[in-house]
């Protein structure tokens, strides 16, 4: 009886261990790199798409050079048509620990964007600008054309909603009349 439990647990024990494994996110996959010199700092940043598109999602990873250990930054996008963005914290990526990142952004316009980084570190603090980060138009149809046309299902239950309604009341108009 005894020997059971044991092999019982070191069943779930096993189970319970590849579990994790079998819940891990995605890696981030960079497809694309470019250099910025950040003041004294060098910084990759990467990208998990390209060439980009405007409103397509991806994950974008910031690796300045001696890792971020002991540094702090700051980034700014700076659109074609709506200005700048206000400047947010560069954290750690949710799915690349070691680096900082945003995970699954998205641009909103086509055109020309820039990047603004500001990293405060051992070596002091700089900035520097990743420009000309060319932006392509939206894929896949107009965003009035999708929203259209994925809207027609709605519309097709409401009305025939409405037809059965109408002929539900008539007929229980028609019952009560009767009695």
């Amino acid at each position: 009886m005894l020997k059971r439990i044991l092999v019982l647990f070191a069943v779930l024990g096993l189970t319970a261990t590849a579990a994790p494994e079998a819940s891990a996110y995605e890696p981030v996959n960079i497809v694309h790199t470019e250099r910025v010199q950040v003041g004294p700092y060098g910084m990759t940043v990467g990208f998990s798409v390209w060439p980009l598109r405007a409103m397509q999602s991806l994950d974008f990873t910031f690796i300045p050079d001696g890792g971020i250990d002991g540094k702090t930054g700051t980034l700014a996008q700076i659109g074609p048509v709506g200005g700048m963005s206000r400047m947010q914290p560069l954290a750690r990526h949710p799915r690349k620990r070691d680096v900082w990142g945003l995970d699954v952004r998205s641009l909103k316009s086509a055109g020309e964007w820039t990047f603004r980084f500001r990293i405060d570190g051992p070596q002091g603090s700089g900035t520097g600008e990743l420009r000309g980060l060319t932006v392509l138009g939206q894929p896949g149809p107009p965003m009035a054309l999708s929203w259209s046309i994925s809207i027609l299902p709605l519309i097709a239950l409401v009305a025939f909603l409405v037809i059965a309604w109408r002929r539900t009341r008539s007929r229980l108009v028609t019952a009560d009349a009767a009695v």
